[in-house]
């Protein structure tokens, strides 16, 4: 690795220039921020990248804080949902991953309210292990009783409604919402500049980047360049060499296939992961097609069966070939070095199951643009961004391993490795907590919350083995008749919403949205 010193890019010190080099989700989404963010100082926002290199597309599914995001810059929920073809997500199914035949959905939600105090869960339990007859957890959901409804509504902005006990996420067109956010970034004077990068000029004695030439023989110069060039990482790895840390021990499934597929089931408010004898498989459903695609471990299988498995279960006709997608699940040792800040797949991958890969994108950004050295270079700046990104891609690291792990499955070689696989110590104590007493292990910022652990910890049937004594202060009759009046009532409230497909046709329209 080089070392790199703490330099100044300009007499002064002063950024001038940013150059994000790479489209597609993560280039677009960092120069819309960008040019959003700094569209008041005198900084010009350069993108370079070239129509004769593909996008890969990743992020159909998304997470609540997409929402977030789009708020941010200002964007039209119905104008957004229209050109993307994007349709509300719930949450995300799981099929088949503890036991085969086994279902359960992690909502974006609480499960149930809080009773004295304690969580509602601990309650639940106690029923449960009492012999009372008590609907399963799920059903404290409101999340999960819209989605297996197919029905959708936005949440009350009253928090004591019940109605405000869940977020939502959208599934959207990858290459429609690169596009729009371009639209976008330039209406804010962002520059785009067509052509393929050739050689990157560094620094002699810092090692800072300077520039970066253009197989056309333009070059392109700057004080701040984000590689957003996927998975081959042009200036963070090519270039600065920033070494890479593999998490494949942990999460073995190295490659997938995606193919769209036409509509042959129901416009579903949420995403489905399907486990299959090497890896699952994904179907995530948008106003004009469905996204497939299998991800998979060539350790346990071949290209042509997970292309067999593929094209065998897709609902409707193959709208095109399957596409071969290569990975290796980990991050860059370093994703701010220097003056180089890698965003999206060249600081890293984590495999889809989770819809994760555009949060850590817009993590990134928010945190790149929290830090950014407007008036000179601070070591601490790269140092704190670095630690956050790391510490943030652990936590969602441990949340997909808990998948794999938790699983009662004999059947395949695959899922005897994933049982009987050393975990990361982290992930070990985290498990452990939760089995001697239903402890979820929580932290002040992060992706997945209480409610997501719960959600796959139930569902993959992880239990504890002793609930808190606390719940015993409360006569059991009472706390069965509030569980049957929240059931009662979180059932209603699903029953209320409309159709997500009719909800859709009524936001976006009469053109693109299907019904199912």
């Amino acid at each position: 690795m080089i070392e790199l010193e703490t330099a100044r890019t300009a007499a002064d010190g002063r950024l001038r220039r940013i150059v994000v080099v790479g489209g597609g989700t993560s280039g677009w989404m960092t120069a819309a921020s960008l040019g959003w963010a700094l569209s008041t100082l005198p900084i010009e926002i350069v993108l370079v990248e070239s129509e004769e290199i593909g996008t890969v597309g990743v992020g159909e599914a998304t997470v609540p804080h997409i929402r977030f995001f789009n708020q941010r810059l200002g964007i039209d929920e119905a104008d957004f949902m229209r050109r993307t073809n994007a349709t509300f997500k719930l949450g995300i199914e799981f099929r088949d991953w503890a036991r085969i035949g086994d279902s359960y959905i992690h909502p974006f939600g609480d499960f149930g309210r809080d009773v004295a105090g304690l969580p509602f869960h601990q309650h639940w339990l106690r029923l449960v292990r009492a012999g009372r007859i008590v609907p399963a957890l799920e059903a404290f959901s409101l999340p999960i009783l819209a989605a297996r409804a197919n029905r959708f509504a936005p949440p009350s902005p009253d928090p004591s409604a019940i109605e405000s006990t869940f977020s939502y996420a959208y599934q959207f067109d990858a290459g429609l919402y690169a596009a729009y956010l371009r639209s976008y970034a330039e209406q804010r004077g962002v520059r785009r500049v067509e052509g393929k990068i050739g050689p990157v000029g560094q620094h002699g004695e810092t090692g800072f980047v300077h520039s970066v030439t253009l197989e056309s023989g333009e070059e392109v110069t700057g004080d701040l360049f984000v590689d957003c060039s996927g998975f081959r990482g042009l200036l963070i790895e090519g270039a600065l060499k920033a070494g890479y840390e593999s998490w494949s021990h942990w999460l073995p499934c190295d490659a997938a296939l995606a193919v769209p597929s036409a509509h042959g089931g129901p416009l579903t408010p949420y995403t489905s992961a399907t486990a299959r004898d090497a890896g699952w498989q994904w179907r995530i459903p948008l106003q004009h097609r469905v996204g497939n695609g299998h991800v998979f471990s060539t350790a346990f299988t071949d290209i042509d069966s997970a292309r067999d498995i593929l094209m065998s279960n897709l609902e409707g006709e193959a709208l095109a070939e399957p596409r071969l997608l290569r990975f290796a699940t980990g991050k860059r040792r370093s994703q701010w070095l220097g003056n180089v800040v890698a965003i999206g797949l060249a600081a890293g991958f984590l495999e889809p199951l989770e819809s994760t890969s555009i949060h850590l994108i817009q993590l990134a950004i928010t945190k790149l643009i929290d830090l950014l050295p407007l008036d000179g270079w601070d070591p601490l700046d790269a140092a704190e961004f670095n630690r956050s990104m790391a510490v943030e891609y652990e936590r969602v690291r441990d949340f997909l391993i808990l998948h794999y792990c938790a699983t009662e499955r004999t059947d395949t070689a695959f899922w005897n490795h994933c049982r009987t696989m050393s975990l990361p110590e982290s992930l070990v104590y985290k498990m452990a907590a939760f089995r001697e007493r239903g402890v979820v292990v929580k932290y002040r910022e992060g992706m997945f919350l209480e409610p997501s652990w719960l959600a796959v910890y139930y569902g993959q049937r992880v239990e504890p083995g002793r609930i808190n004594p606390l719940v015993e202060a409360l006569p059991i009759d009472e706390v069965a008749s509030r569980a049957e009046a929240m059931a009662s009532a979180f059932r209603a409230a699903a029953e209320a919403m409309p159709d997500h497909a009719d909800y859709l046709h009524n936001l976006c329209g009469q053109t693109g949205a299907v019904r199912a």
